[in-house]
């Protein structure tokens, strides 16, 4: 499973206004653990920034002026979320920035590149219903550290959520694990000879504890829905 955690920086909030992007950051997942492989680029939109919009993310037009063109940056961006499923803080946002500029170059939309969009604040909300639910207000209740966050940044807030993200789905999918058979594994379990002479390793008592201290932590962070620990009680 491929995943990239994206964040962009804009003029201002309304593509449709002709506001551009001029930052875009994406870090990848891959079975839900961070490769260390990711995009980032300053974009030159051709245009002035919103005061309002400079404000939150400290980029200034005369930093901007030397930085390449979103065609100049658009086919590397495409390759490195081909196939991927893209997780956004407030996805509607980003995409329609993405399409806007994707149509300038005559180009499809996002989703015609990536394999589906998971929107975060949604996931957020959901969650935590009538609570604050932007990405700092996530980092404080999932004890996230993001004291070195002084100013909105795409390839800061992407490491960040990527963060956030792995916390508030641990106990939805984090534990759908991706395995990947090989041939050896596939004709292992075709013979059940070979089955016979496994080695039965039960849990010792500091196996146990460390399974309890899991258990516990995913009933604190699913506000007491952990299956595992309500299908104990009824025993």
């Amino acid at each position: 499973m491929r995943q990239i955690i994206l964040d962009t920086e804009t003029t201002g909030l309304d593509p449709k206004q002709g506001h551009r992007i001029i930052e875009v950051a994406g870090v990848e997942l891959v079975n839900r653990r961070l490769t260390n492989r990711h995009f980032h680029h300053y974009v030159n939109p051709d245009r002035d920034i919103d005061e309002g919009a400079q404000a939150v993310h400290g980029i200034s037009t005369e930093f901007l002026a030397d930085k390449p063109r979103f065609n100049d940056i658009a086919d590397a961006f495409l390759d490195f979320i081909a196939g991927a499923e893209l997780v956004i803080h407030n996805a509607p946002f980003d995409v329609g920035f993405l399409n806007a500029e994707l149509e300038l170059l005559g180009k499809p939309p996002v989703t015609t590149f990536c394999n589906k969009v998971t929107d975060t604040l949604k996931m957020a909300r959901d969650n935590y219903p009538g609570k604050r639910n932007s990405l700092d207000a996530l980092c404080e209740r999932l004890e996230i550290d993001n004291t070195h966050r002084n100013l909105h940044g795409a390839l800061l807030d992407a490491e960040l959520l990527a963060e956030v993200y792995l916390v508030m789905t641990r106990g939805q999918d984090g534990f759908a694990m991706v395995f990947e058979e090989s041939a050896e594994a596939i004709a292992l379990n075709a013979d059940s000879s070979r089955l016979r002479q496994l080695r039965i390793q039960t849990a010792n008592e500091q196996d146990l504890q460390e399974h309890q201290k899991v258990l516990d932590q995913i009933q604190k962070e699913s506000g007491g829905k952990c299956l595992w620990l309500s299908q104990t009680a009824l025993q």
